[in-house]
């Protein structure tokens, strides 16, 4: 698999120099799917530059997504008739936009989407993300039919966890990119 085939999906906000999407992203030649804004993220906005990039894809993508980045993942597929170019998706962490004390500038991200993934998937969850409920994310995992992993009490699984380069969410990832 060419490394411009596996597509990093930031966040809110995008994904800072230290955070693993960022190392990955640098370290192996992957492709940032930018967004015009990522301070003010509009779910159609963000499905449209993923439908965008999938199809830029000389061979099915591996989608690697982060937060926000999660949800999109799954509205994307819900809605695309194309989704047969995507190989399967890295999902760590999704944000629960649906919380109560949510931000309102991600007011169009509500309802999430709650349909099975046509491709494979693995979502990694912690016991202390204080942007979605364990125990939600699970739920995710069951709807979406993603694997589910329990990364125990990394809280958002990002810069701020401490996890460097993440070798262990590669190692998830270089599962996901085998034929």
């Amino acid at each position: 698999m060419k490394p411009s085939n596996v597509l990093i999906l930031p966040g809110w906000q995008g994904s800072g120099p230290e955070h693993w999407q960022s190392r990955w992203e640098h370290a192996h030649g992957y492709q940032r799917v930018e967004q015009h804004d990522w301070l003010r993220p509009l779910r159609g906005d963000w499905i449209a530059r993923l439908e965008e990039v999938v199809l830029s894809c000389d061979e099915p993508a591996v989608l690697v997504a982060h937060s926000l980045g999660c949800i999109q993942v799954a509205a994307w597929a819900a809605h695309s008739h194309n989704t047969l170019h995507v190989k399967g998706a890295l999902l760590v962490a999704p944000g629960d936009v649906e919380q109560s004390d949510i931000d309102p500038l991600l007011w169009s991200w509500s309802p999430i989407e709650l349909r099975r993934l046509p491709f494979r998937s693995v979502l990694i969850g912690s016991r202390s993300d204080p942007w979605c409920d364990f125990e939600r994310a699970r739920a995710f995992a069951a709807a979406w039919g993603a694997q589910f992993i329990d990364y125990g009490k990394a809280g958002h699984i990002n810069a701020d966890a401490g996890l460097a380069s993440w070798p262990e969410g590669h190692v998830l990832l270089d599962d996901l990119m085998k034929d």
